[in-house]
């Protein structure tokens, strides 16, 4: 069964001005998110307490949460590691009480609310320091990702469209990091590493786009920009949404059964494909068109011309 009929043309630069439109208000919405509300960052941005324990048998989280909550760990994350007898406690620091005092009231209130043995199996503790170099270097690898994609691209393909990829990506990105900041999603290195993820899949996307745009530019002697354009996208669309399908299946697979510990990065990644596609079609398409991209920028070189126009 076909996702989109065969020879489909859907005139998708026709709407470009209402999908700029959509896209500045999401990109605002983001930006406005981010500078009011901030990233809810986790344990490995912030620092703080880090508690392995192990049951005799299977335990409920919502009593571990409801336990620690009576003697003031409120803000406490916790979830199965491994097993549903193995959980993980992580713990922000409180300023004026020592590390070790942290985690010794934390394994005192797991024991005493829990009737089977509580067994300590790991500590650990993140500085706010090491939380600040984390985050440095969280956002200078995004920064490093696209830059390296803007030389790229422009090494593969012509200049618009490495700047029009690189829109697109950031766009993503703004958008992802904007939904976590709104809802106060937690952001820790998992998501990092989706966002980092996200840009691959987006760019991946982008290129695939690109690539027949160049060779119908190559192939199509009549039409304007904005026809090769169009035919490029509807020649790729099938491919594009069965691939964006099929991984959304298996990331909302992981998002519902994977529990807590990929929740985060199972729903960037979900928020990132769907923006990614959405980009892949019109704001990398639209950014190039509105840069002037044409026939001639991709049309090969005639090397016997040119080696009769350098002739003195």
């Amino acid at each position: 069964m076909q996702i989109i009929p065969k020879g489909s043309h859907i005139d998708f630069m026709a709407k470009r001005k209402i999908a700029l439109v959509f896209s500045i208000v999401l990109i605002v919405f983001s930006i406005l998110s981010l500078s009011i509300r901030g990233l809810n960052f986790g344990i490995d941005f912030t620092g703080g307490t880090l508690v392995e324990v192990g049951y005799a048998q299977p335990v409920e989280l919502a009593s571990i949460r409801e336990t620690l909550g009576k003697v003031g760990f409120k803000e406490a994350v916790v979830q199965h590691f491994g097993t549903s007898r193995d959980v993980l406690v992580r713990v922000a620091p409180r300023e004026g009480v020592a590390q070790d005092t942290i985690i010794d009231n934390v394994l005192e209130a797991l024991r005493a609310g829990s009737t089977v043995e509580v067994e300590l199996r790991r500590r650990e503790f993140v500085g706010p320091q090491i939380g600040e170099e984390l985050t440095e270097q969280g956002g200078l690898a995004l920064l490093y990702a696209l830059i390296g994609i803007l030389f790229y691209v422009w090494l593969r393909f012509e200049y618009r469209f490495s700047i029009g990829s690189v829109i697109a990506l950031a766009h993503d990105v703004i958008i992802a990091l904007g939904v976590f900041s709104f809802w106060q999603f937690e952001f820790n290195l998992p998501v990092l590493a989706a966002l980092l993820a996200i840009i691959g899949y987006s760019l991946n996307d982008t290129i695939v786009v690109f690539d027949r745009i160049r060779e119908n530019f190559r192939k199509m002697r009549k039409g304007t920009t904005v026809d090769v354009m169009n035919t490029s996208i509807n020649q790729t669309l099938a491919r594009t949404l069965v691939t964006s399908f099929t991984t959304l299946l298996v990331l909302t697979a992981l998002l519902v059964l994977g529990g807590e510990v990929i929740f985060g990065f199972a729903l960037a990644l979900i928020i990132g494909v769907v923006i990614g596609t959405y980009s892949s079609i019109y704001v990398a398409s639209t950014s190039a068109l509105y840069l002037g991209v044409s026939r001639a920028d991709l049309m090969p070189v005639d090397k016997e011309k040119e080696k009769i126009d350098d002739r003195p």
